[in-house]
């Protein structure tokens, strides 16, 4: 589904944003893509991330999966607006192994107090074909700064 931006500057309000958020630097994330109402992050697999398997823990699934369902939404907010995770929920669809996990979210349907967004949530090895190891949807709450 396409969408239009409020806001001309929200690719820069975005990498803004991203950059500000402590939990995606320690988990070592980065901005893959920005466009309206779609983002897409990515990050390392590292070993103290993992669980007793080795595969990456699911909070650490479930924060990629956030962030770029919410920067989604923060995609399509007007200026002077933010956005806050209201509900969420994961379905964990297989072991996330591999050597980074990338996290592709996007706009459901938009509102005046509400956004529906999902993620879906990739693991990946070198060029082999991409593990799909999480489905991600949530409601987002615009906050006026």
């Amino acid at each position: 589904m396409q969408h239009a931006p409020r806001n001309p500057d929200f690719e820069a309000i975005v990498r803004e944003s991203f950059a500000r958020q402590a939990m995606m630097s320690t988990l070592g994330a980065g901005l893959v893509s920005v466009a309206p109402g779609a983002v897409a992050i990515s990050a390392p697999i590292r070993p103290q991330f993992g669980q007793q398997i080795g595969a990456a823990h699911a909070a650490f699934t479930f924060a990629l999966a956030d962030s770029a369902a919410g920067y989604t939404a923060l995609s399509l907010m007007p200026p002077d607006h933010d956005v806050l995770t209201s509900e969420a929920s994961i379905h964990l669809l297989a072991p996330a192994l591999g050597d980074r996990l990338i996290a592709t979210g996007s706009v459901v349907k938009t509102g005046r107090r509400l956004f529906v967004v999902r993620s879906e949530v990739f693991a990946q090895t070198g060029d082999r074909p991409r593990t799909h190891v999480a489905s991600f949807t949530g409601t987002m709450v615009p906050i006026p700064l």
